[in-house]
């Protein structure tokens, strides 16, 4: 009974997370048909109201989504909560965290700039689709199921077990260490109409990825010591050109969070 409730909990997990990736996509596009999008959701009275409002929710994600995937808050955790459902745990307060976000945001007025051509508007939503592409397939290079923790409720199950999966330089993460990132990077910023709303949201998630990375490379050195270094030097963190020098060894990436 214990094994099939927590895989019911991964799963759960699972779906609010898909539900809320969907939801992000249809966000940071400002389709119509959903109530809240970077260009339209609550007013509020002043501006400096609704910036800070706005910096104050992507705050709340970026701490909960940093802070729970270091080393020593997951060491912490698995002292009183099941390993098996920490990934799930992290997964569902990351979803939360997001769907407040979009629950709440505040859009800016003005607008930075306006594509017209439609050769080119299209061209900026399939760049965009692009990059959310790239971002979804990016998880699966590596183990999607293990990185969104269906793999460690699944080993619970009588007569399964769970290993952490080994990660190689392989597809694209041999031209970038960070593909999943980039994807995130292109998204947010290929889109026809730059709102003020919308410029804040990408300089700000922009400027948490490239944060987010530094920390994450020092767990990984400290994890696989001078193999993530030797990869780090020989492969490119976001920008997959100009190439660096030639690898002569396979390393690892396991680029996770």
């Amino acid at each position: 009974m214990r094994s099939a409730l927590i895989l019911l909990y991964g799963v759960l997990c699972y779906a609010v997370f898909l539900l809320t990736f969907l939801y992000a996509i249809t966000f940071v596009a400002d389709v119509t048909f959903v109530p809240h999008t970077v260009n339209r959701g609550f007013a509020t009275a002043s501006l400096s109201q609704t910036v800070m409002i706005d910096a104050v929710l992507l705050g709340i994600f970026a701490v909960q989504h940093s802070g729970m995937a270091r080393r020593g808050f997951k060491k912490w955790l698995a002292g009183w909560m099941s390993p098996s459902i920490e990934r799930s745990t992290y997964v569902l307060l990351a979803s939360a965290a997001l769907i407040l976000l979009f629950w709440q945001w505040r859009p800016l007025p003005g607008v930075i700039w306006i594509v017209t051509a439609s050769w080119a508007v299209y061209l900026l939503y399939a760049l965009s689709a692009l990059g959310w592409l790239l971002v979804l397939s990016a998880t699966f290079v590596i183990d999607h199921f293990d990185l969104f923790g269906l793999r460690q409720v699944w080993g619970t199950l009588p007569g399964k077990s769970y290993a952490p999966p080994e990660f190689k330089d392989h597809f694209y993460y041999r031209m970038v260490r960070h593909p999943l990132y980039l994807g995130f990077v292109i998204a947010f910023w290929a889109t026809p109409m730059m709102s003020s709303g919308h410029l804040l949201f990408a300089i700000v998630t922009t400027g948490y990825i490239l944060a987010a990375i530094q920390l994450e490379e020092r767990d990984l050195i400290v994890e696989h010591g001078e193999d993530y270094r030797r990869y780090r030097q020989h492969v490119p963190m976001l920008c997959p050109w100009p190439r660096p020098a030639r690898r002569t060894e396979r390393d690892f990436v396991p680029s996770r969070r």
